[in-house]
């Protein structure tokens, strides 16, 4: 399984571990700790030493009631510290945003991925990224992150959110965009329950079944606070138990705060899972 990002190939045949780099004052983990561009640098570059096959930029927040940010502060947080890391690393980056302005922004400043929690539905989205030559992560989102988590509800929350990323992913092959180029992800804690996130867990192997590298986020979320009673600083098991669970489900990609002991904790899973090779 190969996935085709920029200038980049990645083997997918044995899962990575992507970086998160958050450049917002109010993201729910580390909001405001890697704010300046130096910082922001300097933390992707460790992350790139602990084993991170890509790092993901994110400028707004989008935790469950978090407001939208403008688009012009939302370039300026990512754009400069961008430019630095395709500069100086060898790993693919990645942009999370649901904007088209920054999507062709960020593609024109050497992002060789998208990450899109509205699954590239905002007008234009697709055609920013379909000519771009870059990957696309789509992500399953119930309503708005201002008021997701109010009252979500599912009949079938496996079966609806395979059906979504069937169309999303059926949508982007007909603007052009292959499918060696897509990623699809859940979407745990958007728009979910906790019974949703255990159920969509349980049921991960049907995802992948759909033959498209499948992306997993639950690093330090609600989900491991609810399970464990853990505050935000203290759900590092937690979240690797999470990781192991997803890669033997059938993830590819686990998208990880604490990106050094997710490593270990991939690799563990991988093998254990007949998947072993160069985990990074």
């Amino acid at each position: 399984m190969q996935l085709h990002c920029g200038s980049h190939v990645l083997d997918l045949a044995t899962p990575v571990v992507m970086g998160v780099l958050n450049l917002t004052p109010d993201s729910f983990a580390d909001g405001g700790r890697h704010a300046t561009r130096a910082a922001a640098v300097a933390h992707a570059l460790r992350m790139v030493d602990e084993g991170a096959a890509f790092i993901d930029i994110g400028g707004e927040s989008t935790r469950p009631g978090a407001e939208p940010v403008p688009v012009d502060e939302e370039l300026r947080r990512v754009i400069p510290v961008l430019e630095d890391l395709v500069a100086r690393v060898a790993v693919p980056v990645s942009v999370d945003t649901r904007h088209p302005v920054v999507m062709r922004a960020a593609v024109a400043a050497g992002a060789a991925m998208i990450n899109d929690v509205a699954a590239l539905r905002e007008p234009g989205a697709l055609a920013a990224v379909a000519g771009s030559g870059a990957a696309v992560c789509l992500m399953h989102m119930q309503g708005q992150p201002r008021g997701m988590q109010r009252d979500p509800a599912y009949a079938d929350v496996t079966g609806e959110v395979r059906e979504f990323l069937r169309g999303r992913v059926a949508a982007c092959v007909a603007a052009g965009i292959p499918a060696s180029r897509l990623v699809v992800d859940p979407g745990f804690g958007f728009g979910k329950a906790l019974a949703h996130n255990l159920e969509l867990l349980r049921r991960l192997p049907e995802l992948a079944a759909d033959g498209l590298p499948v992306l997993v986020g639950m690093s330090r979320k609600s989900m491991v606070g609810q399970l464990t009673g853990r505050g935000v600083d203290e759900r590092l098991p937690g979240s690797l138990a999470l990781a192991v669970l997803a890669i033997l489900g059938g993830a590819r990609i686990v998208r990880a705060h604490d990106v050094g002991p997710t490593v270990d904790a991939v690799k563990v899973a991988a093998g254990f899972a007949g998947v072993q090779g160069r985990v990074g």
